[in-house]
């Protein structure tokens, strides 16, 4: 039993000192590289990790990891996907950060994947379906949402009334990623909304363009207004 366990912790101390290198480009094509089945486990587990530039590289990681397993074995990608259902699961005893935020990249990445689990993202954010209660736990929900619409807007359209809702939420960063995600997706009923808060000084830490980013609730309602209001009628 020892060998198996000094393996395991040397893949995961191997994955750790690969997402802390200066370059994400290389990071990410090293992780590539490894067996997906020995590297995936490593790199779910650094989705808590204390460091937030380790955790949002796991993010990145896993969507192009389980996006090229899926290419090759659809089944073995959609028993990640499961797994991901699982932890967001109360009965499976953990509180499953980074989990929507990993889902949604993931999606984005695979289009045969999104067809199928973007709706199971969506009810996240749901009070109808399996809504998360907890402001900070529902903001990855919201930006696992927010990603997938920035590539396959049409797969998430559903989330638009429940998204709307929240803009109305006491947590600034949840109104902010709910602005920022119906941007993305281009549902134009909330526009009365959104224009309430274009003056919202609330902070949002918000991760794009594989940097994070702390911007006003204010400042991502326009952006949204100045997406709608671009979109074809």
């Amino acid at each position: 039993m020892t060998e198996p366990r000094t393996g395991i912790r040397a893949l995961k101390k191997q994955v750790l000192g690969i997402l802390s290198q200066d370059s994400l480009d290389h990071a990410l094509a090293q992780i590539l590289h490894i067996s997906p089945r020995q590297v995936v486990n490593p790199l779910i587990g650094l989705l808590c990790h204390q460091e937030e530039t380790i955790r949002w590289r796991a993010i990145l990681s896993l969507g192009r990891l389980v996006s090229a397993l899926a290419d090759s074995n659809m089944e073995s990608a959609r028993e990640v996907m499961r797994r991901f259902m699982w932890q967001m699961n109360e009965e499976s005893g953990g509180i499953g950060w980074g989990v929507p935020e990993a889902m949604g990249e993931v999606m984005a990445n695979h289009p045969g994947l999104a067809k199928e689990y973007a709706s199971i993202l969506v009810s996240y954010v749901d009070e109808d379906q399996c809504f998360l209660e907890h402001d900070a736990f529902r903001r990855g929900a919201l930006w696992g949402v927010g990603r997938l619409a920035t590539v396959h807007p049409d797969l998430v359209r559903d989330a638009g009334p429940a998204l709307a809702k929240i803009l109305e939420c006491p947590d600034a960063p949840n109104r902010g990623l709910a602005a920022w995600a119906i941007g993305w997706l281009g549902y134009s009923r909330a526009v009365d909304r959104l224009k309430t808060l274009v003056d919202d000084q609330g902070l949002t830490p918000l991760f794009e363009d594989n940097r994070m980013r702390a911007v006003t609730v204010g400042a991502l309602a326009r952006e949204a207004l100045e997406k709608l209001e671009a979109a074809p009628s």
